[in-house]
Formats: structure tokens, sequence, C-alpha cells
């Protein structure tokens, strides 16, 4: 008699049991949670440090880190004067909803109003664990080429916001700008897309903005 274990099916089950307890927690102190995704130098650190310069006048905000090793990220968001928690997986590709909830531990959720987690450098992973999130975010950079969306099709899909960073750089390689709108209306026609460049801060306050909005909306919407 053959024995088939469905281990994937058993670590997603009891992921999405502790995405709830999150979710819960979020809903009980007025908290949106965002998951910021991307590959390994798309510009995710940077472009936290460029977009918490709004933020933190209209919002309260904290951030979690998640980093296979060291706490460099997390100090470069706490030089920002931002409460930052550092997860180190030591080896594991994505953050999972257990990681996170330990990170909320760490924080003070009655003072906040949004935390933002920026997730493991992978583009294939962290799409697969749901962290209780109410808003995914995917960015790319001009650098990383056209071909990432339509090979990873679970991370584009899954998200409700795109940033294309790295704006600046378009002259100097051959991205299509084309070939990217009609791959992310293959993909996920319903993204929200805002083109811009953390280093030289092009787009930053007009997405910022817009976060803060959607903040402000939900938190209206669940007083």
């Amino acid at each position: 008699m053959t024995i088939r274990v469905e281990l994937g099916t058993s670590l997603l089950a009891r992921n999405e049991e502790m995405a709830a307890e999150i979710r819960y927690l979020c809903q009980d102190n007025n908290i949106f949670l965002v998951n910021i995704m991307s590959s390994p130098g798309a510009g995710k650190t940077t472009l936290l440090e460029k977009s918490l310069n709004f933020l933190k006048t209209h919002i309260k905000v904290a951030v979690i880190e998640g980093d296979i090793a060291t706490t460099r990220d997390a100090d470069r968001i706490s030089a920002q004067g931002i409460n930052a928690v550092q997860l180190n997986t030591n080896g594991a590709c994505h953050l999972d909803a257990r990681m996170v909830y330990q990170a909320f531990q760490k924080l003070d959720l009655s003072a906040l109003d949004l935390i933002l987690v920026e997730n493991i450098g992978n583009l294939v992973c962290p799409a697969e664990f749901d962290l209780g999130e109410n808003l995914r975010i995917v960015l790319l950079s001009i650098t990383e080429g056209n071909d990432k969306i339509v090979k990873y099709p679970v991370m584009f899909r899954d998200a409700q916001m795109f940033l294309l960073n790295k704006i600046d750089l378009l002259p100097y390689t051959d991205f299509n700008l084309a070939e990217l709108e009609k791959d992310l209306r293959t993909i996920n026609s319903e993204l929200e897309v805002f083109h811009v460049s953390a280093r030289l801060g092009l787009g930053i306050e007009a997405w910022s903005n817009r976060l803060i909005s959607i903040v402000r909306n939900h938190r209206r919407s669940e007083s």
C-alpha cells in the first residue's frame, strides 16, 4: 500500500491559520498591512527609505524587514526614525505568517496605522505564502528585463500594485515598456502601476500619497 503525504498542503494550511491570526490583530487595531516583494537588488529598501519621508508625516508606520542574514536593512530604516523589526530566516527564501506574527509581538500595534513588510528577495517562494496582508506590492527594476512577469506569473497575478523601479535607467537598456504593459494586462489587468526611481526620488511622492490615501480610506471604513 502506498501512503502519500502532502507536506506542502499541510505547511500552507498552518500558514493560513497564522495569517488569520494576523488579520484579526490588524482588524482589532485598525492596521493596514502591506507585503512588498521583489527579486534581490530591485530596490525595496531604498524605496522604503525614500517613501518613509512622506509616509511618516501623515500616518504612523512601522517596518518589518525580512532577510536571510544581517540587520543592515532594518538599520537603514531605523535611521529614518522608524520602528523596524528585523526577521532573519537563516536560509529560508521567504517570510511566513508565523515569522510576521512574532514580529508583531515587538510592535505597539495600538500606535500604528500601517505596517510595511519587506519580504525576502525572491520572485517565487514569497508569492505562495499569505502573511495576512491587505495589499501585495511587487517591485521590478528596469535592469531585470522584460521577461520576469511571464516567467514568474504567480507573483504578479496575486498582487494589487506594481512598481517599476530604476526608471531613470530606461534609456540605457533595451527594456520595452510596451511589452511590459502587454504582459501585465495578460497576467493581471487590475494591477495599479507606478513608475519610480527610488535612488533619485522620481515618482516616490505620487505612490506614497496613493498609499496614504488607501490606508486612510481603510481606517475610515473599519472604524
